[in-house]
């Protein structure tokens, strides 16, 4: 099959073979011509298979009609981050070469004013960052009655982000009769709930199983200490030790670690950047196309860099930590292997990562093939006994993999049980005190030292004041509590 086959306008067509392409991947053959029909689908393809391009090129055809009017764009696409809201920008350049199209990103890092002015010229095509986009429809500057057509990309990234309760809202801006376009790699529940709630009788297109990885990738994996300092030495023994290493992506769960790892690497010689999502846009900007363009050869990223970045020939993937989410491998080592290519992925596994591992070759529906010495069982649960006994002894866990540092569950557990235990105790301490039922039954408490006042009598009860050897330490009591009462019956 051919792009001419698909129903996309000759100028389309055109941008597409200046570009280079002749034959549509799957994902772009069966959604294509359910988008130009105006169907709302759901896609659910692996990373990596040309999604993007499979609603840029209908969305382009379409939009060829009609004109855009002040701050309500004709079209929206979400995007979970700014590299992939830039990345679907650089489509619609690239294969909108032959149009006039006016098209606005809308992400954080970049000036308000800046996008502002775009919006008040009219904009066919707005991508955007559900934060950002909110932020300036609260500020009036922005209608989104207009949107004919809206795609959510990456939308299991959105929930991993806990960006869904935005979706939601954002959905509920657009007019009911727009179309809708929704593309994940995974399902998980949450996803399908949106589905259903948000797409119209859509056409499901599916190119393959979900969360599956790519034939044309080699995974492995090798067993390290789980000293942060015996990663970084089996990470850069592996980096040095690679077939035909032409670049690499090298995935950190944390951002600090990412910063440890960059500075480890960069000491040792080896020409590398850093990604993560705390860094200034400029900098993100200038790190990934420094990697793109072949001037850095390394690039340490956390998992903003996991989710639909296309840079088509990336040779190698290193999980120096094992991803706290199972979907998350399947992302990290979808940046490699792309469009037919073939690549490499080996994830660093300490005795603390099995289960995460169990999790991951139970998600993708095989085993993932040791290179070297695979870990024991015994030593998995050791290292599980030794987690469980750091927490115990002190309700401080040991930082293992998969529980964020000073935040793991184990604290949380003992925080938690530490209130109830507190509170049962506080009764017990008073129950074990004298109680007087009656006014007049009362003990006398003790007064200041300067004045000692004679206990009253009642005059039909005798003393308030019990016998010496009955009376109670009451000194802890507040002093309004230790004045004398005394009973004036009738």
């Amino acid at each position: 099959m051919s792009f001419s086959e698909l129903g996309l306008s000759a100028k389309v067509q055109a941008a597409v073979a200046a570009a280079g392409y002749t034959e549509p991947t799957p994902i772009q053959a069966q959604a294509i011509p359910h988008v130009l029909a105006r169907r709302d689908v759901l896609g659910i393809a692996q990373t990596g298979t040309g999604k993007t391009a499979a609603f840029t090129l209908p969305m382009i055809t379409m939009l060829e009609e009609g004109r855009a009017r002040a701050r309500m764009p004709r079209t929206l696409i979400l995007e979970p981050t700014r590299e992939l809201a830039a990345q679907v920008e650089d489509n619609f350049v690239k294969y909108g070469v032959n149009h006039k199209l006016s098209v606005a990103l809308l992400i954080g890092g970049v000036s308000f004013g800046d996008q502002d002015a775009k919006l008040t010229r009219g904009v066919d095509v707005l991508i955007a960052t559900p934060g950002r986009l909110l932020d300036h429809f609260e500020r009036g500057r922005l209608l989104l009655t207009g949107v004919e057509l809206l795609v959510i990309d990456e939308a299991d990234r959105m929930l991993d982000m806990g960006f869904i309760p935005d979706i939601e809202r954002i959905c509920k801006m657009v007019p009911f009769t727009r179309q809708t376009l929704f593309f994940t790699a995974t399902m998980p529940p949450e996803i399908q709930r949106i589905t259903e709630q948000f797409l119209h009788n859509p056409i499901k297109v599916e190119v393959s199983r979900a969360a599956s990885t790519a034939t044309t990738i080699t995974q492995r994996l090798v067993r390290s200490g789980k000293k942060d300092f015996e990663k970084r030495d089996t990470l850069r023994a592996l980096v040095r030790g690679a077939d035909s290493l032409k670049n690499a992506i090298i995935f950190c769960n944390r951002k600090s670690e990412v910063a440890t790892v960059y500075k480890s690497l960069q000491k040792h010689e080896f020409s590398v950047a850093a990604l993560h999502g705390d860094m200034d846009q400029s900098a993100r900007t200038a790190a990934l196309t420094a990697f793109r363009d072949g001037k850095t050869q390394l690039l340490v990223a956390s998992d903003v860099a996991a989710r639909g970045l296309d840079i088509p020939d990336v040779s190698h993937v290193f999980n120096y930590d094992t991803p706290h989410h199972a979907e998350d491998y399947v992302h990290r080592i979808g940046r490699t292997g792309r469009a037919g290519r073939l690549g490499t992925a080996i994830t660093i596994v300490t005795p603390e990562d099995t289960k995460l591992l169990s999790a991951i070759e139970k998600l993708i529906g095989q085993p993932i093939e040791w290179a070297g010495d695979a870990i024991s069982d015994e030593e998995a649960s050791e290292a599980k006994r030794e987690r469980r006994g750091a927490g115990g002894r002190s309700g401080r866990s040991s930082g293992g993999r998969g529980e964020p540092r000073g935040e793991s569950r184990g604290e949380a557990r003992s925080e938690t049980r530490a209130e109830p235990r507190a509170a049962e105790e506080r009764p017990a301490r008073r129950s074990a005190e004298p109680r007087a039922t009656t006014r007049a039954e009362r003990p006398e408490r003790a007064e200041r030292p300067a004045r000692q006042p004679e206990a009253p009598v009642s005059r039909d009860r005798g003393s308030a004041r019990p016998p010496a050897s009955e009376e109670a330490d009451m000194s802890h009591m507040p002093q309004f509590l230790l004045r004398p009462v005394t009973y004036r019956g009738k």
